[in-house]
């Protein structure tokens, strides 16, 4: 009887422990390329909350305001 309630105890003990554990997701870690640009030139980053979602502008050194990726498609080309 002593060892079917031992057995049992052990069971029941084992059921609530957990071997899963928790992995933290990683950052990619890998910066924006046009907003890597836009400091390379000089510019100065802005971030813009829209309808749509979040726009990023490149202010230039020249004070012109210009969307970041149509800038480092202007470079590509």
């Amino acid at each position: 009887m002593k060892k079917v309630l031992v057995l049992a105890s052990f069971v029941l003990i084992s059921g609530c422990v957990s071997n899963k554990t928790e992995i933290e997701p990683k950052a990619v870690g890998m910066a924006n390329p046009a907003s890597v640009y836009c400091e390379q030139i000089g510019g100065t980053l802005e971030i813009v909350d829209t309808a749509q979602g979040q726009v990023g502008y490149c202010i230039l050194p020249s004070g012109e305001k210009v969307e970041e990726w149509a800038l480092y498609r202007q470079k590509k080309h």
